[in-house]
């Protein structure tokens, strides 16, 4: 039998995901990749989840990004993207319309930068090390972190992030918005569940309508997103 890579359980109105390969620190293959689309498919259209809080197994990283051994053996980088591309798990990720948190510590490298800018409040162990090293690589960021990453934390610190390969810690992290707190390493889960339960407390509709005027209206110019606003808030 193969053992889940992604672990998930819910507990009244909270979903619980963990990314359970902590012998490899959580690194993100193929399999994880399926088992999260579905995971994330479940909290989406569960109607009785609210918030769901996204964790990584073990004490080492909360991801540390692509399995080289998997991705990096492919007869080409090509082909190695396409494989990740095969299912659009960024996208269902943007999909989701409830409130998503990211408790994170350890090594967040990579893919594991790429999956925490898809959460909506992340909270950092004071552990954690944050590092995007694909241009070290001899690539380019391919699974959203080039736009991600820039949302989240600007344009000019996202392009240091991805040009250096520099790890940027936890207090930083927060100093530059990429983490929203940080906590002690043996506090982050119980910070994330709080946050949770209150997040669960609020009305569905207004924090599904405030997550999309939010996002939709990041690409839009002032008057439109004003008007998106306007039409989303006579909703409620």
């Amino acid at each position: 039998m193969v053992e889940p890579v992604v672990l998930y359980d819910k507990s009244g109105a909270v979903a619980r995901i963990v990314l359970n390969r902590p012998r490899v620190m959580n690194a993100y293959n193929v399999q994880m990749r399926d088992e999260l689309f579905l995971t994330l498919e479940a909290v989406r259209d569960d109607p009785d989840v609210r918030v769901a809080v996204l964790s990584g197994a073990g004490e080492r990283a909360f991801c540390a990004g692509a399995d080289l051994t998997e991705f990096g053996t492919a007869p080409s980088q090509v082909i190695a993207r396409q494989v990740r591309w095969e299912r659009d798990i960024w996208g269902l990720f943007l999909s989701i319309r409830k409130p998503l948190i990211a408790a994170i510590h350890g090594y967040v490298i990579g893919s594991g930068v790429e999956i925490a800018c898809l959460c909506d409040i992340r909270i950092a162990a004071d552990d954690a090390q944050f590092a995007m090293p694909e241009v070290a690589l001899g690539m380019i960021p391919a699974a959203g972190g080039s736009q991600t990453l820039r949302r989240v934390i600007g344009a000019s610190r996202a392009l240091e992030m991805v040009l250096t390969n520099r790890r940027i810690g936890a207090e930083e992290a927060r100093r530059i918005g990429l983490v929203h707190t940080v906590v002690p390493a043996d506090a982050l889960m119980a910070e994330a569940e709080d946050a949770a339960q209150q997040l669960a407390a609020l009305s569905p509709k207004a924090l599904a309508l405030a997550k999309r005027v939010i996002s939709d209206g990041a690409d839009m110019s002032l008057d439109a997103g004003l008007e998106l606003e306007r039409r989303l808030a006579a909703q409620i």
